[in-house]
């Protein structure tokens, strides 16, 4: 099983970032969609981004456009609408896939080791969470539905 942070992933601007600098980190990775139902949902992961500040702590946003082509926007676009609307100052990445032939190798690894309802792979909407232990591996994947405030507790014992 490869750890999450053994992986490299796109910046907004396209440059590669290496997950091994969140290494030792608990990790809440999200795809985020700002025309989506849950995009309010942005307030509550900034506000775990807040409170665990200063701890091995960090929120990963990646856009994704693959449900209902709720993130049309560019890197700038999204990177405004996120940074104006929610505030977020947590670190948002370029737009990905998150299934298919497409998808991230994150997404990919993610739902391998987190795999959802009835062991099926697929992600079904914008806003599903995993969590990543302090050790690379995923804790827990959570449902669009589920509300950031409702993690807290779990990223707190993983702290």
């Amino acid at each position: 099983m490869t750890a999450i942070t053994d992986l490299t992933v796109k910046a907004a601007d396209g440059s590669p970032v290496d997950l091994s600098t969140y290494a030792g980190k608990v990790l809440l990775i999200v795809n985020t969609a700002s025309k989506c139902g849950f995009t309010p949902q942005y307030e509550g992961l900034e506000a775990l981004h807040r409170k665990f500040a200063g701890q091995a702590f960090e929120v990963l946003g990646f856009p994704c456009n693959q449900f209902g082509a709720q993130e049309p926007g560019d890197a700038a676009e999204i990177a405004n609408f996120c940074s104006l609307t929610y505030d977020v100052t947590f670190p948002v990445f370029a737009k990905v896939d998150v299934n298919g032939a497409n998808a991230d190798p994150l997404f990919t690894e993610l739902k391998k080791q987190a795999p959802g309802l009835l062991g099926l792979q697929g992600i079904k909407w914008n806003f599903t969470k995993f969590l990543v232990g302090k050790d690379g591996r995923v804790v827990e994947r959570y449902a669009p539905t589920t509300k950031p405030a409702d993690i807290e507790a779990d990223i707190a014992k993983l702290l």
